[in-house]
């Protein structure tokens, strides 16, 4: 190991630790990053976070941090040292990737149509009928080349041993994607030397992608189809990332007050004169997308943007009602999912999942609350969840009490150690760190996965939780060729 990680502090036997192996002896993609951080001194690391800190501000890299009274804006936490993951693990993600959203999209088409998944009994019909984002009014409609899911983001982890498990699937409006791109560009500033030791595949094409991916679902004819993103505005948490990805891709960043419905056909308002609009990139969750079906007292959406869905005349991506299928309940059934509409067996295996709507998973959960990591089905960003071994006696007799008054609500799981990286603290001090990885996968008339992702980092020391509202960070990640 290079002097320089000598002062880590790997615990491999308790965690996977994806730079140092049980042996003590760093893996081999990792060796020429060592070597290179072994040429570096504590001042040489101090400037390169400067040159990070400068290109992050300068780019206005930020999330709002909702009910805090020193600002609405920070600076998005970054660790300087990259993930590394070799081609060939890599493939296996790619491949379960592709295979649990193909499955998931048929689960969608099916429930919106004939629910023969719910005839044959293989998920309880209660749980999909009686989920918060399960929409009746859409029964029967088909979106553009029958998609329902254009954008996702799957957060992955790895256990001890070292195997890679989905966490969860983000169906709806998944963000970070700006962060992975952005996190690239300030690495090539800071390091620029390492570019040329590894072969690192490219990740800067997402954009094209995700705009080539929105042109497909398009109920237009005309070649160029005009896409728009649709924000809630300034206050959204990640605001940054939907004008980020608006000006990547060449297109309108509007709010709901910019578009219009005229017989049935959406338009955004212009120094031109209305605009006819084709495909919406949708970053306004369902409740709030059109108040004369959903909230009424919403101002985010567009009146009467619904109805001009269900009759064909614009696309929405992603389409309405495909929270159902990442309910953290139907989460649970997503291997039963992949068998039912694949026949195959899933390339990448879910945690283990008590359902506290199951009497005898109830019974479970109510005993073992010191032990497991209980989550609220519909939330998200590390909120409504109990950590078992983290948690106070008064606040698992609390949970207890919530997950009684509404099963239906709450899942329970094992508490996994994720695996850990080294990261920085206070500019040079390194600690294990847990992490996560969130790729990004597009779908529209074939699925796209960018070589990389989000790799999330829990940056308070021993926390299990890497959302930045609760104090998480990243890192670059590299898929590097041999």
């Amino acid at each position: 190991m290079s002097r320089f990680f000598e002062r880590y502090e790997a615990d491999p036997c308790r965690f996977y630790d994806e730079v140092i192996s049980k042996e003590g002896i760093p893996r081999a993609h990792y060796d020429k990053l060592l070597q290179r951080f072994s040429q570096f001194s504590n001042d040489d690391i101090k400037a390169r976070r400067e040159i990070v800190n400068i290109f992050f501000r300068n780019q206005g890299i930020t999330f709002t941090v909702y009910g805090e009274n020193e600002g609405v804006e920070r600076l998005f936490p970054f660790d300087l040292i990259p993930r590394i993951v070799p081609a060939q693990e890599w493939q296996i993600i790619e491949k379960g990737l592709t295979q649990r959203i193909t499955a998931l999209n048929e689960f969608l088409k099916d429930i919106y149509h004939t629910q023969k998944i719910l005839k044959d009994k293989i998920i309880p019909a209660e749980l999909i009928l009686g989920s918060q984002h399960f929409r009746r009014e859409f029964v029967g409609i088909k979106p553009p080349l029958g998609v329902y899911i254009h954008i996702t983001g799957s957060d992955i982890i790895r256990d001890k041993e070292g195997n890679f498990l989905v966490l969860e699937d983000n169906l709806r409006t998944p963000s970070g994607v700006s962060y992975m791109l952005q996190n690239r560009q300030a690495m090539k500033r800071a390091f620029p030397v390492l570019f040329d030791k590894y072969k690192i595949r490219p990740i800067d094409n997402y954009p094209q992608e995700l705009l080539r991916t929105l042109q497909e679902i398009s109920p237009s004819t005309r070649n160029a189809p005009n896409v728009v993103v649709l924000t809630p505005g300034i206050y959204n948490s990640a605001y940054f990332e939907h004008s980020f990805l608006a000006r990547q891709m060449g297109v309108e960043l509007t709010e709901g007050k910019d578009l219009v419905v005229n017989d049935n056909k959406v338009y955004t308002r212009t120094t031109r004169g209305l605009e006819r609009v084709d495909v919406i990139y949708r970053r306004v969750d369902d409740a709030f997308l059109d108040p004369l079906v959903f909230r009424p007292d919403s101002k985010l959406g567009v009146a009467g943007i619904v109805n001009a869905y269900r009759k064909g005349n614009v696309a929405l991506a992603n389409a309405i009602g495909t929270g159902v299928a990442d309910d953290k309940v139907i989460y649970s059934f997503v291997p039963a999912i992949i068998k039912y509409y694949l026949g195959e067996d899933p390339i990448l295996q879910n945690v283990p999942t008590w359902l506290a709507s199951n009497p005898t998973d109830l019974k479970y959960i109510l005993e073992n609350l010191g032990t497991l990591v209980v989550k609220a089905a519909n939330e998200s960003g590390g909120y409504g969840m109990l950590i078992g071994p983290e948690s106070t006696i008064e606040q698992q007799e609390s949970f207890a009490e919530m997950i009684v008054a509404n099963p239906r609500n709450y899942i329970a799981q094992p508490t996994i150690s994720l695996s850990r990286h080294p990261s920085f603290f206070n500019d040079t001090e390194l600690w294990g760190c847990h992490i996560d990885l969130r790729p990004y996968v597009l779908n529209g008339k074939t699925v796209t996965i960018v070589p990389g992702g989000l790799t999330r980092v829990a940056l308070k020391r021993g926390s299990l939780v890497v959302n930045s509202s609760q104090g998480g960070g990243s890192k670059d990640t590299w898929v590097v060729d041999e």
